[in-house]
């Protein structure tokens, strides 16, 4: 079976009646809203991402996790907290990513936690760096039932791949993208879907052509190019790659740099989605990498009193009035897109 076809079967399985229905209404209410600039907000998200751990074994310069400069609490994600989340969400629940900042394998109960999201019918959806995907790890992966992971490997030779992985090894991560191949061939499994990621980046937008040879040299099921985020981006930066089309920023006439794509006031985000902290701080979404702008916190309140409370539409509606004003919108290429 084409691999394509048979990650968006996986993808299909996960839907229920009552899961269709709640996006029915996630979709409606978002393009009520958009053409209405009045907030209109139906059903519970049917994707959300949730956060293992803070902890990383890297040193990326534009990540938090990398550089250890979070202005939050960092932590590790509690299982039975994790499983009080999913008995809330589950039944509308599409589709889960274990990620936001960290290592999601640094977390010892990481795979436990995918496994109760699989059982329960979750597309289920993680990203790693790929530094501790050894025998153990591999086979659990893979009993636990992850739809989709994607393996960041930013670099076809070690010198360019630790400019920006900082501290990491080009061959460990080979190593173990070719035994989870290998495990899933040996437990005859479909799953998970094998991306590789490629970060482009000025110093290795060179190598395009070539992570794509490496990725049909070992069997990965799909290549996906990525743009990078960069915090610091007005005057110029050394990770901004010369080629326009593989950046989120183009040179001005004078001389500074600024967002290429239009900051469109409607965020189809705020309605399907959002993050949950491995602390349970329910933030709007990836981009508010400090959980700046808190929603409320699921310690004290159920997921659906923070989904619809006054805050979480005091918001919406600030989106809808312009993404300019919040500063977290202001470097986001995101936002404008609908997911599907």
């Amino acid at each position: 079976m084409d691999i394509h076809l048979n990650d968006s079967i996986n993808f299909l399985k996960s839907l229920t009646p009552i899961r269709v229905i709640n996006a029915l209404k996630i979709y409606s209410s978002f393009y009520l809203s958009k053409w209405t600039r009045r907030v209109y907000h139906w059903g519970l998200p049917m994707t959300i991402s949730i956060e293992p751990t803070t902890a990383c074994n890297l040193r990326c310069p534009e990540c938090p996790s990398g550089l250890r400069a979070f202005s939050r609490a960092t932590g590790n994600l509690k299982e039975d907290f994790f499983r009080s989340t999913i008995d809330q969400l589950s039944k509308q629940l599409i589709y889960l990513i274990f990620y936001f900042q960290g290592e999601p394998y640094i977390n010892p109960k990481f795979l436990e936690m995918v496994r109760y999201a699989s059982d329960r019918g979750i597309y289920t959806i993680t990203s790693t760096n790929g530094h501790f995907l050894d025998d153990k790890n591999c086979k659990q992966t893979i009993e636990s039932g992850l739809k989709r992971i994607i393996i960041s490997i930013d670099g076809t030779t070690q010198e360019t791949y630790e400019s920006y992985r900082i501290g990491g090894s080009l061959d460990q991560v080979i190593a173990g993208t070719k035994r989870l191949i290998d495990w899933k061939k040996k437990m005859k499994s479909s799953t998970p879907h094998i991306i590789f990621q490629f970060l482009v980046v000025k110093p290795n937008e060179h190598q395009i052509p070539e992570i794509y040879k490496l990725a049909e040299t070992l069997g990965v099921d799909e290549v996906k190019l990525k743009t990078a985020q960069i915090y610091d981006y007005k005057h110029g930066n050394d990770l901004i790659p010369t080629t326009e089309k593989y950046a989120r920023y183009k040179k001005t006439q004078d001389g500074t740099y600024k967002i290429k794509n239009e900051l469109a006031n409607h965020c189809w985000k705020l309605w399907h989605d959002c993050v949950i902290t491995w602390n349970g701080t329910v933030v709007p979404c990836c981009f508010d990498k400090d959980a700046k702008y808190s929603m409320g916190d699921l310690n004290k309140n159920d997921f659906s009193s923070i989904w619809k409370a006054p805050t979480y539409q005091k918001f919406r509606k600030q989106v809808l009035l312009g993404r300019n004003r919040i500063d977290i919108c202001t470097n986001c290429t995101e936002g404008c897109r609908v997911w599907g």
